[in-house]
């Protein structure tokens, strides 16, 4: 069976820390909350949301407090998201690995009515067996149960769990790979800290040159 990525979007192949950030902080005044660094968001950040928000606040927030955030959060974010582009190599890597026989798709946790049209403004889709984005509403669950349904839709494809690997920038998606048997290797130009990803166990990388270097190597063993 070949080998297979499966890639995340948001803080791996799309590089938006930035804008991320800028939109958290946004959000954070809708509730008197101080703003955050890109250094703190990283350290701080945590999956689902809700509990990045419980923990700044201290408490749960309200159902009022959490709509007013989200509200705010994504209203600044796609203010911002048209100013981000692609992490550097992309085009690169996503051309080399389908060229070298192997597959690879996108699972993302940004809505897919917004994921696909900033996929194809890139003209990325082509390199892709299969795009998904999130259907349901965020910020209440992790990745795990999205990327049981992205591998069952794909198995007619003969993509198995043991040849796949999830790069993406959150200790989430090394969760969600162990979930499925799959493996996982995590970049650190996103959302979270390096000190939080090397804690999960499986390789950690500072480029996506390196991340697809370490994911043919645990494909190959």
């Amino acid at each position: 069976m070949r080998a297979h990525i499966v890639w995340d979007w948001n803080g791996t192949l799309f590089d938006d820390i930035g804008a991320v950030v800028a939109a958290s902080n946004a959000a954070f005044a809708e509730i008197d909350l101080s703003p955050l660094t890109v250094r703190e968001y990283r350290e701080q950040y945590r999956v689902p949301v809700v509990d990045f928000y419980q923990e700044r606040l201290g408490r749960a927030p309200s159902p009022e407090e959490w709509l007013r955030m989200d509200a705010s959060f994504h209203r600044h974010y796609e203010a911002l998201r048209d100013g981000c582009g692609l992490t550097a190599g992309v085009e690169e890597l996503l051309t080399g690995w389908s060229g070298g026989g192997s597959s690879q798709s996108l699972l993302s946790m940004y809505g897919h009515d917004q994921l696909l049209p900033l996929v194809r403004r890139f003209d990325l889709e082509r390199h892709f067996v299969r795009v998904d984005g999130r259907s349901s509403t965020g910020g209440v669950s992790g990745k795990a149960e999205h990327l049981v349904r992205h591998l069952a839709a794909l198995a007619p494809a003969d993509v198995l769990p043991a040849r796949t690997v999830l790069i993406g920038d959150v200790v989430d998606d090394a969760l969600a790979a162990a979930h499925v048997g799959a493996h996982a290797v995590l970049y650190s130009g996103g959302s979270h800290a390096r000190s939080a990803l090397e804690q999960v166990g499986v390789p950690v990388a500072d480029t996506l040159a390196q991340a697809v270097q370490y994911a043919q190597e645990l494909v190959a063993s």
